[in-house]
């Protein structure tokens, strides 16, 4: 899924005003060679963190039988 603003797939020059502090904190912090490459890694963890975020919304919405046999259902064929 694409979205509107992003016109290529990559190599996209984008001009952002990040906090150098913050910046210089987050390479020192890392392994990271570049600071594209840092937050490249910083938006796929955030990415991933929201999708943990996500599930973790469906703890308790789910009703189970409670005379459901798991074990039971293994041994089928």
């Amino acid at each position: 899924m694409r979205h509107p603003l992003i016109r290529e797939r990559k190599y996209m020059i984008n001009t952002f005003q990040i906090d150098e502090t913050l910046l210089l904190e987050a390479l020192a912090l890392s392994n990271h060679p570049t600071a594209t490459e840092l937050i490249e890694a910083a938006l796929r963890d955030y990415i991933q963190r929201r999708k943990q975020l996500k599930v973790l919304e469906l703890f308790g919405t789910i009703d189970y039988e409670e005379d459901y046999n798991y074990k039971q259902q293994r041994q089928i064929i």
